[in-house]
């Protein structure tokens, strides 16, 4: 059994949480992309999220990053930090929580079904779509 602590995130931590978002960039093979920068280490998972509104369902909580290191998995610590959030969504009186997950990430995808979320893009036909910033700036600069 591996003895852990589930608390909010400080600004000490930042050093910690940057470590595990490259991690988390490299498992999904994205590594290039984080252009953030810092040094240290005492932390092996994390999660975060913000808060968002759906009209037809309202306010909600949305899961952006959720990471724990390979070698701390099937320990209960992933499970305790999405309770916590669970926690927190439902005190802030959130309708629902929602996340992506990689097409390719079985474990993961397993994981949240076995917690009773809904794949939407099966089951309602949602897909994701992004803007870049370039696409952004000449979309606000058009007259």
């Amino acid at each position: 059994m591996v003895n852990y602590t589930v608390r909010p995130a400080t600004p000490r931590d930042c050093a910690d949480i940057l470590r595990l978002i490259k991690e988390l960039a490299k498992f999904e093979e994205m590594e290039n992309h984080v252009k953030l920068t810092e040094k240290g280490y005492n932390i092996v998972g994390y999660a975060m999220y913000y808060y968002t509104y759906d009209a037809w369902i309202g306010k909600l909580l949305y899961l952006e990053d959720f990471y724990v290191m390979e070698e701390f998995r099937g320990y209960g610590i992933g499970s305790e930090i999405l309770k916590r959030i669970s926690q927190t969504a439902v005190q802030d009186h959130c309708s629902s929580m929602h996340f992506i997950v990689a097409d390719w990430n079985h474990r993961s995808i397993n994981f949240y079904k076995k917690l009773g979320a809904a794949d939407l893009s099966k089951k309602e036909g949602w897909r994701l779509f992004e803007i870049k910033k370039k696409h952004l700036v000449k979309i606000a600069t058009e007259e």
